[in-house]
């Protein structure tokens, strides 16, 4: 299948350059991003100079998803593709480069400092999840305006203003949520299927016990070390996020009494999402 839609790719390459030209007598830039809260931030920045594309559409995993013939296509009269470091990109990204050389592929991701998925381990897999964190994403933006100035350095005034107004949000995002969680001391801990809030625990002192570990369901005994462990924290939330089953979550949240919440992390409305997910986590806190 990857062989089929790379070369699909290829060979409509020039049509998609034809396609093209509607985007550009627009005035707007046509780009990818790899998930959807990229595309809150690169239009924070880009504004109405910019014509933003998925590649995970809502409901899709970044880490199994492969690109359809569609995307290929629209891909090939991109301008700018900013990638994220979700683990779908490492087969995907030098394929779509090699297929059209006039692409910019950035990597907002560059200049962080990436976790481990497993706490106590230095190496092994790192945590993709850097957009759930506001000072993570201040680093990502710079990034992003960088890629725009250098395609579109005409409009330069334009991105810059944009990018200082976004970063001012990001740092009252970043006080506001500080705030939810002042007075309940460091390292509360709260339990999710999935890790993906680990960048967001860290900024804001609390604790990720997570089900999963790089994508593998637990085995029985480190399932029971895992309720035991919610049962002594008094926790009776499991966070799961949309694009999981909930059956996993389910069975362990039975077994400590608790119920299943869900917690968005590749939601459209990031930062009002960040402020929601904050709430639910500070009433499961303890």
């Amino acid at each position: 299948m990857r062989r089929f839609v790379f070369i699909m790719f290829a060979a409509l390459f020039f049509y998609g350059m034809i396609l093209d030209r509607n985007a550009m007598a627009a005035g707007s830039i046509p780009v990818f991003v790899s998930i959807v809260p990229q595309k809150y931030f690169v239009e924070k920045i880009g504004g109405d100079l910019v014509k933003v594309s998925i590649m995970v559409k809502p409901g899709a995993s970044p880490a199994i998803y492969e690109p359809k013939p569609g995307q290929m296509v629209a891909l090939s009269r991109a301008k700018v593709y900013y990638a994220i470091g979700v683990p779908f990109e490492k087969a995907w990204l030098k394929k779509i480069a090699a297929a059209n050389p006039g692409l910019l592929v950035v990597h907002t991701e560059s200049g962080i400092e990436k976790a481990p998925m497993k706490p106590d381990q230095s190496e092994g897999i790192k945590d993709p999840h850097v957009w759930l964190s506001p000072p993570l994403v201040m680093v990502q933006a710079r990034n992003i305006l960088n890629a725009l100035l250098k395609v579109d350095p005409k409009n330069a005034s334009i991105y810059e203003s944009n990018y200082r107004k976004f970063i001012v949000e990001l740092v009252d995002l970043d006080a506001e949520l500080r705030g939810v969680f002042f007075g309940k001391g460091k390292n509360i801990r709260f339990m999710v299927f999935h890790p993906a809030w680990g960048y967001f625990a860290r900024n804001y002192g609390l604790k990720m016990i997570p089900v999963e570990s790089e994508g593998k369901y637990p085995k029985p005994a480190a399932l029971r070390r895992l309720i035991e462990k919610a049962r002594g924290h008094g926790i009776k939330v499991v966070f799961v996020q949309p694009e999981f089953s909930t059956k996993s979550a389910g069975t362990i949240a039975k077994a400590i009494g608790g119920q299943v919440v869900f917690a968005a992390p590749l939601a459209a409305d990031w930062a009002n999402n960040l402020k929601q997910v904050a709430v639910k986590f500070k009433a499961a806190l303890r």
